[in-house]
């Protein structure tokens, strides 16, 4: 008998992994897959983070750590706070997990009551609308055009706030679209919720240095929210450390106490070995982060230019993140051989089977009519990939 909880079955599995999975399949059948579904660098973790790790396990640093991680590498992240974004946090207000991830989901947990309001706008990451379902809250999807560079407005804020309201989820630089707010978007979004004081703010700003704007503002700036904002960081994309698995959040004491609660129960600590190859991201030269954003901006340069150049998709120019979020709906209805395209999940399918190009449905990211391009790969991918998708996408009709 198999008996699986109700909380499971409202899940959705993760359609980017899903995607990554297929087109690993066709790979393994010989197809030559150019792969930009998958959201991570393809940059190797710069050498003196791994020799960092090297000399960790050979001093054996193996046992467990405390809970919320060495102290350490808190401090260095509390460095690193204060030096980047100007802001002034305890180490007690730090928590290490496994993975930006794991960081999100504890303060979800932490913070939401059943029936509890979370306003996300969209598009979206795939997790966060899951994470909610979790926790018993409730979705509330505040949708942002491709005409409006996937940002909200404060009219749409406003107008997405209850009584029941508790939490916000705000990414900026954005995965999947890769929009960035300004300081004068961010400081207009934060006058509404100065006004409702019992909204908490969670600012996702894992994409903080791949951002072409040439400033990054962190919602914890702004001194009237600041005390309700839960930051939450980590070294996955600025240091290409996307399998050692360290994210953190910075909040105020009380959140980080019940965090540390709950994942006392659920994980513990995260890997010494890994944590100490983080504490060296922050502590040790930042040349690899500048480096790695120049590439990502020559490549977004680079996809933008030759997508504006296919008929019927529909760009914007993304100022952060490694994501081209194009609208694709003027390909509804049509066909070719034996497919139909009803939708972008349609049309997806029809790019990895026909044009051996693996990209991500919008409506994983509550986007219906969209699709994700990753450009966290070589030029070479690139290029070819979208002359693929241009030949694919011109036999429809």
């Amino acid at each position: 008998m198999t008996h699986i909880s109700d909380r499971i079955q409202s899940l959705s599995p993760s359609q980017t992994l899903a995607m990554s999975q297929k087109s690993n399949e066709l790979k393994a059948q010989g197809v030559d897959v150019i792969n930009l579904s998958v959201g991570e660098p393809d940059f190797n973790t710069p050498d003196h983070i791994k020799e960092a790790a090297i000399k960790a396990i050979n001093e054996n640093y193996t046992f467990y750590t405390a809970v919320p991680g060495y102290m350490s590498l808190r401090k260095a992240i509390v460095d690193k706070l204060k030096n980047e974004n100007g802001l002034d946090y305890t180490p007690e207000q730090i928590v290490v997990s496994g993975g930006a991830k794991q960081s999100l989901c504890n303060v979800i947990l932490s913070v939401i009551n059943p029936g509890d309001e979370v306003i996300i706008p969209t598009p979206a990451w795939v997790s966060y609308v899951e994470m909610v379902k979790l926790a018993e809250g409730k979705n509330v999807l505040v949708p942002a055009t491709i005409e409006q560079d996937f940002k909200i407005t404060p009219a749409q804020l406003e107008e997405a706030i209850t009584e029941r309201s508790r939490l916000i989820i705000l990414c900026s630089p954005s995965n999947p679209t890769g929009s960035v707010y300004t300081k004068e978007e961010l400081q207009a979004l934060v006058d509404v919720l100065a006004k409702h004081p019992n909204v908490m703010i969670l600012a996702d700003e894992i994409y903080e240095h791949i951002n072409f704007t040439g400033s990054f503002t962190s919602l914890a700036s702004f001194p009237e929210i600041a005390e309700r904002v839960i930051i939450v960081n980590g070294v996955s994309k600025a240091y290409a450390m996307t399998g050692w698995r360290i994210g953190f959040i910075a909040a105020p004491l009380w959140v980080a106490k019940a965090t540390n609660k709950l994942q006392s129960q659920y994980t513990s600590g995260c890997s010494s070995i890994a944590q100490k190859a983080a504490e060296a991201a922050y502590t040790g030269s930042q040349e690899c982060v500048e480096a790695m954003r120049q590439a990502f901006e020559r490549r977004r340069d680079l996809v933008v230019s030759l997508a504006r150049e296919i008929p019927g998709l529909k760009v914007n120019e993304p100022q952060g993140a490694f994501y081209l979020f194009p609208e694709v709906s003027s390909f509804f209805g049509k066909k070719y051989g034996n497919y139909t395209i009803n939708n972008a999940g349609d049309l997806a399918m029809y790019l990895l089977e026909e044009g051996h190009v693996a990209t991500v449905d919008g409506e994983a990211f509550c986007a219906p009519g969209y699709i994700r391009l990753s450009y966290a790969t070589s030029d070479d991918n690139i290029r070819e990939a979208m002359r693929r998708i241009a030949e694919a996408l011109a036999k429809l009709s």
